[in-house]
């Protein structure tokens, strides 16, 4: 694996600007994955899970107009598989307990402990946020469930239930075609999706307006690994997260939770605000005017409800 953007001699030391490459142990050896803190605070420290899988944490710079401010400190992180970050070719490493442990390896490496360690996870990341919580919570001293039903099928009968009805007639039966097809390659289905579910449920601003650190990460996504997980469909999970489901291990997270939800995401608001009285000390946090990226289409009561509940945990009012 090269890296043609930074010099990396020296790959476990702590490099300028903040970056550290963190050394992972797994079945198939020794890899390396990328992370960069902002920040310093001794009692505020999150650690952000970037969606996907296959993702990248590029997306997440929209961190940097908020959690400064707050005097948060924070950490990018690129999941093993995803641009920044080794890349190897096993699919055998592509299990979601496989990626636990691999948060569990980097909180190690990290520092990060039950005094200041905040796990925030978005999409596919709030899966492991989840996971993550309920293997190792004894580690956290809070969590954050962006955007995430905890049911992959639950998510897949709400899109099939719920949004596809209500999607253009003509459009829905061209692109149930082509989904019953397997035609994923087809130029009409990229078309079809993008402008009937994307811009309404994913991403709810105008094409031209999309921002440049999102873009990045669209461009920079690792697809082998989320079509291996997740399947190649664009409306359904199909694979090893298509039937990941811990809705009932919620109860067993004791740390203070945020569950966030939006009104045109993908994923139901319902349940995600369900979710928050499932753990045993959850808040829910909703954006009205957002999709399945509040962090950018209602980003003020995104950010703000986020800043407000470290704070909360911080102090000892929650």
């Amino acid at each position: 694996m090269t890296y043609p953007y930074l010099d990396y001699s020296g790959r476990d030391d702590v490099l300028t600007g903040g970056v550290k490459l963190i050394p992972i142990e797994t079945e198939k050896g020794t890899f390396h994955v990328w992370t960069k803190r902002v920040g310093n605070s001794p009692t505020r420290k999150v650690l952000l899970l970037h969606g996907g899988p296959g993702g990248t944490h590029e997306y997440f710079e929209a961190f940097d107009s908020y959690f400064p401010s707050a005097e948060i400190e924070y950490y990018y992180y690129d999941q093993l598989g995803s641009f920044y970050s080794d890349q190897p070719d096993e699919p055998d490493l592509w299990k979601v307990p496989r990626f636990v442990e691999e948060v569990e390896q980097v909180r190690q490496a990290l520092h990060l402990d039950a005094g200041s360690f905040f796990l925030y996870g978005h999409s596919w990341g709030a899966a492991l946020a989840l996971e993550y919580a309920i293997r190792y919570q004894q580690h956290l001293k809070g969590l954050i469930v962006s955007n995430l039903m905890a049911s992959m099928p639950a998510a897949g009968d709400y899109v099939a239930s719920t949004l596809l009805p209500a999607m253009d007639p003509s459009a829905r039966a061209e692109l149930e075609a082509l989904e019953t097809a397997e035609d994923y390659e087809n130029p009409r289905y990229g078309t079809l999706v993008f402008q009937h579910f994307n811009l309404k449920h994913s991403l709810r601003m105008p094409p031209g307006t999309w921002p440049e650190p999102l873009i990045r990460m669209l461009r920079h996504r690792n697809m082998a690994i989320g079509q291996y997980m997740s399947g190649r469909s664009s409306l359904r999970n199909s694979g090893e997260f298509g039937r990941w489901d811990v809705t009932a291990d919620l109860g067993k997270i004791a740390v203070p939770t945020l569950t966030i939800g939006a009104t045109y995401d993908f994923h139901d608001p319902a349940h995600i605000e369900w979710m928050a009285g499932q753990v045993q000390r959850g808040r829910y946090l909703h954006c009205s005017n957002g999709s399945h990226a509040p962090l950018y289409d209602d980003p003020e009561p995104y950010f703000v409800g986020i800043v407000q509940f470290i704070e909360d945990v911080d102090a000892g009012r929650f």
